[in-house]
């Protein structure tokens, strides 16, 4: 009998430890952070300013790099094929976002899936097309201008748009997330009068941009942009073109030139010298420029370089 029982309480015990470590992988796979992978660092960013801990995030587009015809690789293939949630701009920003969806074969984040998160969705864009459209007019948006994160007022819809997907993601930490939501929409409406404050003397002056990528931006913060170093989307400068811009800027005392950091600067500086401009480089996503490493940083610093040339000494 002491034999059978000292078998019993052996097998017992083993079945325990079975159990425990059963209950242990269970555990750990339900507290294993969502895999969230963003097509922009500006979208990541904003993963992680909502879900915390509780999110592996990435992103697909270098930020020093133009986010519509960027290369993705075999690295970026493989985190889309094993993330539970894709978060990505919509409309034709990313021209490569359905290779790359082709490519990873994961069906959780196909379009029109619970893993797939489409931010431009509650947008009011801007520059919708209400005529028909050939590419003799250069690279225009068949639905609209896309970038439109680059408005602060619009980081409280794609905010809020990621709140709701991670909770249905990950109904435990619903709590958790809406707390992050609400802080970070409390920090927004203290820094939205500030940055709106520190451009308000320049509130209707033009500025020219090398491409058209600003109007979200432009509408935030009160300015006017018309004319770009491109004669059409995606065309590169011309002299002609520049002759023009020259003129245009000398004639309207226009004290600033929208530069983005990855195309080339030389025209904007030779513009810049002939009319007494400023060129001030703009970031168009979080981690662009040195100084831009999260959301607020990357808005506090875009608003003092284009103070800095709007106030700045000119010719």
């Amino acid at each position: 009998m002491t034999t059978h029982l000292a078998q019993a309480v052996r097998a017992a015990a083993r079945l325990a430890l079975s159990m425990a470590a059963v209950l242990v992988m269970a555990g750990g796979a339900s507290a294993a952070p969502l895999r969230v992978v963003a097509t922009l660092s500006t979208f990541a960013e904003l993963v992680k300013q909502i879900g915390g801990d509780a999110v592996e995030v990435s992103y697909v587009a270098p930020p020093r790099f133009n986010p519509h015809f960027i290369e993705p690789r075999p690295s970026d293939v493989l985190k889309v094929k094993k993330a539970d949630l894709l978060v990505h701009g919509g409309l034709d920003l990313e021209a490569w976002r359905g290779p790359i969806l082709d490519a990873a074969g994961n069906p959780r984040v196909f379009p029109g899936q619970p893993g797939e998160l489409d931010l431009s969705r509650g947008i009011a864009l801007l520059e919708i097309p209400d005529q028909p459209l050939s590419r003799v007019m250069g690279d225009i948006h068949l639905y609209g201008n896309p970038h439109y994160w680059t408005n602060p007022e619009n980081a409280r819809i794609m905010a809020q748009a990621i709140c709701d997907r991670l909770c249905e993601a990950d109904p435990a930490h619903e709590p958790a997330f809406r707390r992050r939501l609400q802080a970070f929409l409390a920090r927004l409406d203290r820094k939205i009068p500030e940055w709106r404050a520190a451009v308000a003397p320049y509130r209707g002056q033009e500025v020219v941009a090398y491409h058209n990528e600003w109007p979200y931006f432009a509408q935030f913060v009160g300015l006017k942009v018309e004319q770009f170093l491109e004669p059409k989307p995606g065309i590169p400068p011309t002299p002609r073109h520049l002759e023009f811009l020259e003129q245009y800027l000398t004639t309207r005392g226009i004290r600033a030139i929208i530069q983005p950091s990855y195309q080339p600067a030389a025209s904007s500086q030779v513009l810049a010298q002939r009319t007494g401009a400023t060129v001030v480089i703009l970031a168009q996503n979080v981690g662009e420029l040195p100084g831009t490493e999260d959301y607020f940083s990357w808005v506090d610093d875009n608003i003092r370089r284009l103070v800095e040339a709007l106030g700045g000494p000119h010719d």
